[in-house]
């Protein structure tokens, strides 16, 4: 892909205006201007925003999916973006060159789908639920990866148009893997790159209140959509399992168990499963697609 050009997406539900403009001023500072940045109010107004920023705003919540569905809408519709980059509008850029570098990553390799950011809070902690890999304490290793960050990443244009946009019915959680795993079995890279950094909040995803029946929603979702038939249940036994495991909340495994029932009894989307090959490759990146 030669001089990339970068459309940058925030989604906002305005509770953080503050955050969100401190988020702008940051883009503002990159070496490479982008392209395009634009703003989606989800189910919200949107404050006065910098010049040169598009808004859009929605009259209901399209949850994270939908949200950032309207705003690669809206970046393809001008008809001048290679890459969109979404950031959370409670992200920082600190550095002033996290742009430069991910053109030059477009740049050098045609294959390349989608590049993670490390996320990091104030004091440089990275939370072991933003390293996208399994078995690995390192926020700081780089290379290949089954799936993303939702906080701050990049995808090629050229990709979604292959392999579609997100799955709008996931609203929240899950929808990153869905979208890794169409890639990876088109044969796109999806890449962790460390050195671009987006500072974020320490938090846990737990505060969202349909966060543990969405997590086993989709959880089923992604099987049933993605997955060769004898993989399903195998896929569901070991997260229903760690699960069980993990959580500490009475509360928390009943709205899980139902939305483990939903996800059984409703369609994430139409079932289109992987390769065989597609699970090989998983697997030598160190993630079979059953965990």
């Amino acid at each position: 892909m030669s001089h990339p050009r970068l459309g940058i997406a925030v989604l906002t539900m305005g509770n953080r205006p503050a955050e969100l403009q401190a988020l702008l001023v940051s883009v503002a500072r990159q070496t490479l201007p982008a392209t395009r940045v634009v703003v989606v109010g989800n189910g919200s107004a949107l404050p006065l925003l910098p010049a040169g920023v598009d808004g859009v705003e929605l009259e209901e919540n399209l949850g994270v999916s939908g949200g950032r569905n309207v705003a690669i809408e809206h970046l393809r519709a001008c008809g001048d973006v290679d890459v969109v980059v979404d950031l959370d509008d409670d992200g920082l850029l600190v550095d002033t060159d996290v742009f430069a570098k991910v053109a030059e990553m477009y740049e050098a390799d045609d294959r390349l789908g989608i590049v993670s950011f490390r996320i990091a809070d104030e004091q440089g902690r990275t939370q072991r639920r933003h390293v996208p890999r399994l078995r690995s304490k390192d926020p700081l290793r780089a290379g290949e990866v089954t799936t993303f960050l939702g906080g701050g990443h990049a995808l090629s244009m050229r990709m979604l148009e292959r392999t579609g946009i997100w799955p709008d019915a996931f609203f929240f959680a899950h929808e990153e893997t869905d979208l890794a795993w169409r890639a990876l079995d088109d044969g796109w890279r999806v890449v962790y790159e460390p050195s671009l950094l987006l500072q974020h909040p320490f938090t846990s995803p737990a505060r969202h209140a349909v966060y543990h029946r969405m997590t086993a929603r989709n959880r089923v979702w992604l099987a049933k959509r993605h997955l060769p038939a004898p993989l399903v249940p195998a896929y569901l036994t070991v997260w229903t399992l760690l699960t069980l495991a993990r959580t500490r909340s009475w509360g928390g495994l009943r709205a899980w168990a139902g939305g483990f029932a939903e996800g059984v009894r409703a369609s994430g989307g139409p079932r289109r499963p992987m390769r065989w090959a597609t699970v090989a490759r998983m697997t030598r990146l160190g993630r079979p697609p059953v965990i």
